[in-house]
């Protein structure tokens, strides 16, 4: 297949290493032909923390427009931006996109709401009744049409939970509303270089999770593997390659433009 890689960081986002022209060298050397950068959305006043500064913004986006026009002809580069879902943040979303800057947005939800309006860490909630919750609030972004695809949409099995009808409900919820959509999962390999981690159902990789994608195998639901790289040597590693022999064996439905399916 095409190479291509639309989930990656730099230094910008406070938690990764390396610049915007060292993960484009990078990926030239890999032979991708697409590499879009994604790095965490910087909120006004910075409410979370572990983000770029939004004083930063314009720094992230000079960079990359350089790359896209050092390596135009060679590979094409995209600006991008990871991002959240959240009712109250939707002005700034579209502010972004205003901007002439920002060409697309993945949907990672590192935290969401439940039905009180509470708030919640993703991979810190105190049992599986709250995962429904989060796949509603994923599903509500993607309704926006402000976003390409949803990042790492098992991320909410990170938690020790066991698998139990809530995780059937949550990843059930997810796949008709993506298949009924249209909408666009990643399967990320950033969960294979976390390694095997101890649950309460056993041994396994926090995500991506078959409990999830053997219901989406099982659809023809649109499906872009994501280096979700934090360092440049990254780009294409082992772990997107065995991302890659996982999905194909599991039959999904591989996609390499999340613009045009």
């Amino acid at each position: 297949m095409k190479r291509v890689n639309y989930h990656t960081h730099t230094s910008y986002c406070r938690h990764a290493k390396g610049t915007v022209a060292e993960y484009a060298q990078e990926a030239r050397k890999s032979g991708l032909e697409v590499l879009g950068f994604s790095d965490h959305i910087p909120y006004p006043g910075n409410p979370f923390g572990y983000r770029m500064d939004r004083e930063d913004l314009q720094a992230y986006c000079h960079d990359v427009l350089a790359v896209k026009e050092q390596y135009k002809g060679e590979m094409t580069v995209y600006c991008g931006f990871e991002s959240e879902y959240d009712r109250e943040w939707i002005h700034w979303y579209e502010e972004l996109y205003e901007t002439g800057q920002c060409e697309y947005l993945l949907l990672g939800q590192h935290w969401f709401c439940d039905e009180e309006g509470r708030r919640w860490q993703t991979g810190n909630v105190p049992s599986t009744t709250l995962y429904p919750a989060y796949i509603r609030q994923v599903l509500e972004g993607m309704k926006t049409g402000l976003f390409q695809a949803v990042a790492h949409p098992d991320l909410i099995f990170m938690n020790v939970h066991a698998w139990d009808e809530n995780c059937d409900l949550a990843c059930d919820l997810l796949v008709e509303g993506c298949a009924k959509e249209g909408y666009l999962l990643e399967y990320n390999a950033n969960g294979y270089r976390r390694g095997i981690c101890e649950f309460d159902d056993g041994e396994r990789f926090q995500y991506p999770h078959k409990g999830l994608w053997e219901k989406v195998a099982k659809t023809r639901i649109p499906v872009v593997v994501g280096s979700d790289c934090h360092s440049p040597g990254l780009m294409y590693d082992e772990f997107v390659k065995k991302a890659y022999r996982e999905a194909e064996a599991m039959g999904l439905n591989l996609v390499t433009d999340i613009f045009n399916r």
